[in-house]
């Protein structure tokens, strides 16, 4: 049952509590971004969140999202995360329609991702998806691929690789999940190392249940969805 709050108000609300948690870190709260995952939730409620201030907006499949984002368009200074698994055969709708492909697990999805990039003529943002909990349920390359993954993409002139994203174990605790945040966080300072050109500044960590152990562990982008929009 939703909770009788507005959507506003759950916004304001994840806001401050962003803020809290990244001021208890030391950090910045205007270093975190929000992404309001708006899978499953109709348009109205998508534009609801973008008078609200929302500027992100994260959806798990690229056919609802053609159909729910595209006609009208969303305005210019939206953005789009991809956050679902991404299949190959669907590289082409989402090089147009996503400002930035969080879900790269694969040689055969960057495979595809290059075409694209090249009939579009641009670079395709992206983050190398990680499993770093090793869930066999979960999507993401297993750490041990991660470097060869990240050369491939640091590498062609198809990608700009921002950085790195993961989802952490479903845990009674928050604090729990922090091995996770951390294990990423140290995954891409090595990267970093490795590939001195690309700073790798995008980590993707957290949602609703974890989101401020992973600002504590230096999460850059964080994925909202129940705590925004309510629960499905």
């Amino acid at each position: 049952m939703l909770e009788q709050t507005t959507l506003a108000e759950r916004i304001a609300r994840v806001r401050a509590q962003v803020a809290d948690a990244a001021l208890r870190a030391g950090r910045r709260p205007e270093d975190v971004t929000i992404v309001a995952v708006c899978k499953t939730f109709p348009r109205d409620a998508v534009d609801a969140a973008y008078l609200a201030g929302m500027r992100h907006f994260g959806e798990n499949r690229v056919q609802e999202a053609q159909g729910k984002l595209s006609d009208p368009p969303m305005p210019a200074d939206a953005m789009l995360h991809l956050i679902g698994q991404l299949q190959s055969n669907k590289s082409r709708p989402a090089a147009s329609l996503f400002g930035l492909i969080e879900s790269v697990d694969r040689l055969s999805l960057i495979d595809a991702l290059e075409r694209e990039a090249e009939r579009l003529e641009r670079p395709i943002p992206v983050l190398l998806q990680v499993n770093v909990a090793r869930e066999p349920q979960k999507s993401g390359c297993a750490p041990e691929d991660a470097p060869m993954l990240a050369a491939r993409l640091a590498a062609s002139p198809a990608f700009d690789l921002q950085g790195l994203m993961t989802i952490a174990p479903l845990v009674p605790d928050p604090d729990l999940a922090r091995p996770t945040f951390a294990g990423l966080r140290d995954l891409r300072d090595l990267l970093r190392a490795a590939h001195p050109g690309h700073a790798l500044d995008v980590l993707s960590m957290g949602m609703s249940d974890d989101y401020p152990a992973a600002i504590a562990e230096g999460a850059t982008h964080i994925r909202i969805g129940r705590a925004i929009f309510g629960t499905r």
